[in-house]
């Protein structure tokens, strides 16, 4: 498949180098094209000089920006991802106050409460950057959930999901996102608590259904 990427930072850089091995074709982009060139070489992707460039025959948009940023990221966008797949791979972090985060609606479905015409999925964003890069820990795979109300656009993530590595989860309509991103938060808070070393990800374990 053909993936653009949002974003030229860590997860960025981790989710080309993974999608590159699992055979897809990566473009990435970001608000400075600088920095966007220097990390697709950095993994050897194709960089594009515009968000807009890079979603241009995309199947799947990944965006992988802080959270911060994805005003900024979709006014840019505009209608250039219309009835596209778009992972969002965001995370609302406060650790001082989790209570914000936890007590409001998911980035993605803030996303696709302000653009109806995108295909939005919530994907990636429970894991660090070490491990999207390499999600397997001793020869197991790290699962991989991906929730969203579009099963057409689920299944094509839930493929992308499996090519890189994680062992792909269905979690759910896109209101499971709440749920996604409240265990990203708690990594955070895991590795900041126990000083752990940035490189977790989740595996439900046990007999499968």
């Amino acid at each position: 498949m053909k993936i653009a990427i949002i974003g030229a930072g860590n997860v960025g850089k981790a989710l080309a180098k993974s999608s590159l091995r699992g055979g897809h074709k990566v473009t990435m982009s970001a608000a400075s094209p600088e920095n966007a060139a220097k990390a697709a070489k950095s993994v050897g992707a194709h960089a594009a000089s515009s968000n807009v460039e890079a979603v241009k025959g995309a199947d799947i948009v990944i965006i992988a920006v802080p959270y911060d940023k994805l005003g900024d990221v979709f006014r840019g966008l505009g209608s250039a991802v219309d009835d596209t797949i778009v992972i969002d791979a965001t995370n609302h972090i406060n650790t001082e106050n989790p209570a914000e985060v936890l007590g409001a609606p998911s980035n993605a479905e803030e996303i696709q409460k302000r653009h109806p015409k995108v295909r939005v999925v919530k994907a990636f964003n429970y894991a660090f950057a070490s491990r999207m890069a390499d999600p397997t820990v001793d020869g197991i795979r790290l699962d991989g959930f991906v929730a969203g109300e579009d099963q057409d656009a689920k299944d094509k993530v839930l493929e992308l999901v499996e090519s890189i590595g994680f062992r792909p989860v269905d979690a759910g309509p896109l209101v499971m996102a709440r749920v996604l991103e409240a265990m990203g938060l708690l990594n955070v808070t895991l590795q900041i608590r126990h000083n752990w070393p940035w490189q977790n990800g989740w595996k439900l374990v046990g007999p499968p259904a």
